[in-house]
């Protein structure tokens, strides 16, 4: 039997095997999820509620525990782990606050013996293929509003987040929610495929553009609901009147939290030429000062890559700005990590004299490295920013909200920030322009999502 070996990517070490779903299991599985939708949907909202509170519950009682496996396996730095956590719980609270208004109904029209209204009904099944940089946002931003809706849920974690998907998958289990309701696979991208291929009313993913192409490709003819979180190139201008530390220690952070293993990290910053010097001096002061170490110790601010690959795309990235008249300023290259040279570490990177001739500010590094490009005013700023194929956030440092909603307002992205950056908020809709993806998750929006509107028209005789 095939079979996931489970690494863990600080050290190097085993941490356990996983039996790879083949594809007749995950069309027996479909079959399961679709003969047992109807009895969960017909449940009342305030249920399912309940069984979703009751869920959020064991979370909380095992955070730590939970929050351990996620380093183990992930190698995101613990306190890190518990920050995802303790936020995971208060997206639970919002999902299950507007479930409600999401799921409700409503009377359009009602004159002359017709009445019209719009009932909402869920989609079916749903196809969830997450991502591992993330993954209880990730996850739960797609099956929480889902099982709230009354849709069934076929789970695929990420290879590298399987043990939090197990875990997962016990705890909704032992709240309330059917095995057949809520059904994990798991595998590599050919379980992911299997899961594509399947009888679905939906298909949601999170990941790279090259995965959400094939799933576009795949699933689109058959007219299912899609939905691909994807990549992206998030920039930052700070402008001649910010204040370059307080800007620099913002980004530094946004660039290199969890290993810059985000789609929303900041990976390109344009900085105006008034302050440029005084800006880079204190970005690469701030990134010098975080720690890389044990992502079990609680002080570590940079772990280790969640995947090997992944240091030779940094690499390249390095080497090819390198060889176009960049500089490096710290970092670049793979560092030894505190395993004795094993594991997958890679030195917070910060270049300058960067432009768009390189591909450190065109592809997505998913790493800890940044470009910086001096810009002489807002209008190449702006001109830059939106010189790219992803659309995902943008950033405006200035203390002039007039200033950054000018230039905000103008560029082509789903989440704009002034002041901050690297955010997500469950109040508002996770979306993306071009080749971030289409679809939105969180919000009330996010959580209509996972319904279908019906039509009524009602005549009286």
């Amino acid at each position: 039997m095939n079979a996931l070996t489970l690494i863990n990517p600080a050290d190097g070490s085993v941490i356990g095997e996983q039996p790879i779903h083949t594809a007749a299991q995950v069309a027996e599985l479909a079959e399961r999820a679709r003969r047992a939708q109807p009895a969960w949907a017909a449940q009342s909202l305030e249920t399912r509620l309940q069984v979703l509170g009751r869920f959020r519950q064991s979370v909380q009682d095992e955070l730590e525990v939970l929050a351990r496996i996620l380093t183990c396996e992930t190698g995101k730095p613990l306190a890190h782990s518990r920050n995802e956590l303790n936020a995971f719980l208060g997206r639970v609270d919002f999902l299950r606050a507007h479930a409600p208004a999401a799921a409700a109904g409503s009377q359009v029209w009602d004159a002359d013996g017709m009445r019209e209204q719009i009932e909402r009904i869920p989609l079916g099944v749903i196809g969830n293929v997450s991502a591992w940089n993330y993954p209880w946002f990730v996850g739960g931003n797609v099956f929480v509003p889902a099982l709230l809706m009354g849709n069934a849920v076929i789970y695929k974690p990420s290879e590298f987040a399987t043990l939090t998907g197990q875990a997962m998958a016990r705890l909704l289990h032992g709240s309330g929610v059917p095995a057949d309701v809520f059904v994990p696979v798991y595998g590599d991208g050919s379980t992911g495929a299997a899961l594509t291929d399947q009888d679905l009313d939906g298909i949601f993913f999170t990941g790279s553009l090259a995965t959400g192409q094939r799933i576009a490709q795949a699933a689109g003819p058959r007219m299912m609901k899609m939905q691909l979180e994807l990549g992206g190139k998030d920039p930052s201008y700070v402008c001649p009147d910010a204040d370059p530390v307080v800007a620099a220690q913002s980004l530094a952070d946004g660039a290199m939290y969890n290993a810059g293993q985000s789609c929303c990290s900041v990976e390109r910053i344009y900085v105006h030429e008034a302050i440029y010097g005084r800006f880079i001096e204190a970005l690469v002061e701030t990134t010098r000062s975080f720690k890389l170490g044990d992502p079990m110790q609680e002080d570590t601010y940079l772990g280790p890559l969640t995947r090997s690959a992944q240091i030779g795309v940094l690499e390249a990235q390095v080497t090819d700005a390198l060889s176009r008249g960049a500089r490096l300023l710290t970092g670049g290259a793979r560092v030894p990590g505190p395993f004795a040279g094993r594991g997958n570490w890679f030195g917070a990177t910060v270049i300058d004299r960067a432009d768009h001739s390189m591909a450190l500010m065109r592809e997505e590094s998913f790493g800890p490295l940044v470009g910086i490009e001096k810009v002489s005013d807002d209008a190449q700023a702006l001109e830059r920013m939106n010189d790219t194929r992803y659309g995902l956030t943008a950033g405006v440092y200035t203390p002039d909200e007039a200033r950054a909603r000018a230039i905000l307002s103008r560029v082509r992205a789903g989440s704009v920030y002034w002041n901050c950056c690297d955010r997500v908020s469950p109040r508002l809709p996770w979306s993306g322009w071009g080749d971030s993806g289409l679809g939105l998750t969180l919000s009330v929006e996010g959580i209509s999502t996972f319904t279908r509107p019906k039509g009524w028209h009602l005549r009286s005789v």
